[in-house]
């Protein structure tokens, strides 16, 4: 990989980077906040990029996995906020609000399928990006989950009020030591939306991808949260860039995903995550929850 400086990175990265500023728009935080989250070092990301996080800001780091330091600790603090018009939390599942709110007391199983033609990009996607940043490192097959996958919910928060900044899940592959997700949680309200989006930031170079997903109720108590929209504002799939004190952010409409969480009758907690490209489906992630604690 060609390496291009300590500010720009990787080559590879850069073009990505060039490519949000050129197609997409100049953003304040201020006035965006939904679109708010932390930033990756152009080297990459990692497994200790959060503890590496909370040092840099002084915050302190709380390990929710079981053994950490502490209770059980969820994704979502309090699952009644996304109350909405279109949204009643009531009507899930009690077994899929308690994964939500105690992320951490649950062991975890995941195995992928691509699809048809899509294959190949996934690879190239692990080659080119994910292993090296370790972030976004989907699986290629059911042999790169066989051994399972770790599980560990880390909370960031303000040394003098204890107030949580940040809610972070990192997952990794057992077999492989490789990153499959490091993503910061949280809700947000976006201007499309009369309600509050699970917001999950993934930290990228100079940047990072934001996925905002809008809660459903189903009638059998599952809860699907998707991320689709129409326009800039909506939910759905963002990619940010950072620089010079500056920020771009690219609304990527293509790009959706639907992720189905339920209880099933042996106990379990179970989730179908679903990502189309232009409407085409090209790949399927299925996980497996079990409550350990």
């Amino acid at each position: 990989m060609i390496w291009l400086g300590a500010s720009r990175g990787h080559l590879t990265d850069w073009v990505t980077q060039l490519w949000v500023r050129a197609t997409g728009r100049r953003v304040e935080l201020a006035d965006a906040p939904w679109l708010a989250g932390p930033v990756g070092e152009p080297r990459g990301i990692g497994p200790d990029y959060f503890a590496e996080l909370a040092r840099r800001e002084g915050l302190v780091l709380r390990d929710g996995t079981m053994g950490g330091d502490g209770p059980a600790r969820g994704l979502v603090q309090d699952f009644a906020a996304l109350a909405a018009p279109d949204f009643d939390p009531a009507r899930i599942h009690p077994a899929v609000v308690d994964f939500y709110h105690h992320t951490s007391a649950y062991d975890l199983d995941a195995w992928a399928e691509w699809h048809g033609a899509y294959r190949p990009f996934g690879r190239l996607l692990v080659r080119l990006f994910s292993r090296r940043l370790q972030q976004l490192n989907v699986p290629l097959s059911g042999l790169d989950t066989s051994r399972g996958v770790t599980s560990h919910v880390l909370q960031l928060a303000d040394p003098a009020t204890g107030a949580l900044r940040m809610t972070a899940w990192v997952r990794r592959l057992r077999g492989s030591g490789d990153v499959l997700y490091a993503g910061a949680y949280s809700l947000a309200a976006v201007p499309g939306r009369a309600g509050s989006c699970v917001k999950v930031v993934f930290p990228l170079p100079n940047g990072n991808a934001t996925v905002l997903m809008r809660p459903e109720a189903h009638p059998d108590g599952s809860l699907s949260v998707v991320s689709e929209g129409r326009r800039f504002g909506d939910p759905g799939f963002y990619f940010t860039v950072h620089r010079g004190g500056r920020v771009w952010a690219r609304y990527v409409r293509a790009m959706r995903e639907r992720i189905q969480v339920y209880a099933t009758e042996e106990g379990s907690v179970c989730a179908d995550h679903l990502l189309t490209l232009w409407g085409t489906t090209f790949l399927r992630l299925h996980y497996r929850m079990r409550r350990t604690g």
